[in-house]
């Protein structure tokens, strides 16, 4: 392989695995823009070193430029079992490990010279994360998620929070009360459960309204 194509390979996943790390970042997931590009272009890495292992040594040794990619497979997903986190009642970080690991595969396909198959596969990763994330909502019946509010700590500012939740329906499966920011105040995190009808910016808004409530927000 000549320098001009090795360049190329690794630029190519760069900007593969840099846009994919970007729908991740814009979630704010902890492995985004870098962590994918950091993953791409070491997994073609690895790759283009097996192939040029195979060159140096052809006719002196038998080399399988495949044995250091093997590794990638099994190693990447150690590297994605420390993005799951659970927390509470649901488990974060499924998409962002699934995502690393496919990135890894688009490294391993570019060093390896399947161009084609691998810039098919980015597509495909691209469009399920970027297009995929209403369907996948629609077809959910309910999930959890994490509403955090910050207000005075007294009783009755708690109660009129848990009245409003409860006009709308919303099952608080757990709360969990922090020191606040400011002082003389607390943070509420309750981890509800929530249908696709749900209105969300509504009960931010709401939430907002309510008298010595600094902010409310989704998480």
């Amino acid at each position: 392989m000549t320098d001009a194509i090795v360049f190329q390979r690794l630029v190519l996943t760069a900007l593969i695995a840099g846009v994919i790390g970007y729908e991740r970042e814009r979630h704010g997931r902890a492995a985004g823009f870098r962590t994918h590009i950091l993953v791409g272009i070491g997994s073609c890495l690895i790759m283009l070193t097996g192939l040029h292992m195979m060159d140096a040594f052809s006719g002196r040794a038998a080399i399988d430029p495949t044995r250091m990619a093997a590794q990638v497979v099994s190693g990447i997903g150690f590297l994605g079992a420390g993005t799951i986190l659970r927390f509470r009642a649901s488990v974060r970080g499924l998409t962002t490990a699934a995502s690393l690991w496919a990135t890894g595969g688009v490294g391993l396909a570019i060093g390896a010279g399947f161009l084609w198959g691998a810039v098919a596969t980015g597509l495909i990763v691209l469009v399920a994360l970027f297009g995929f994330s209403r369907v996948e909502r629609a077809m959910r019946k309910d999930w959890y998620q994490t509403l955090i509010v910050e207000t005075s700590g007294s009783g009755e500012n708690l109660i009129r929070i848990r009245s409003l939740l409860a006009t709308y329906d919303l099952e608080i499966r757990d709360l969990d009360i922090k020191a606040g920011r400011q002082p003389d105040t607390v943070q509420l995190e309750f981890q509800v459960k929530l249908l696709p009808d749900t209105p969300r910016e509504e009960i931010t808004s709401q939430l907002l309204r309510l008298e010595h409530t600094a902010k409310a927000h989704w998480a």
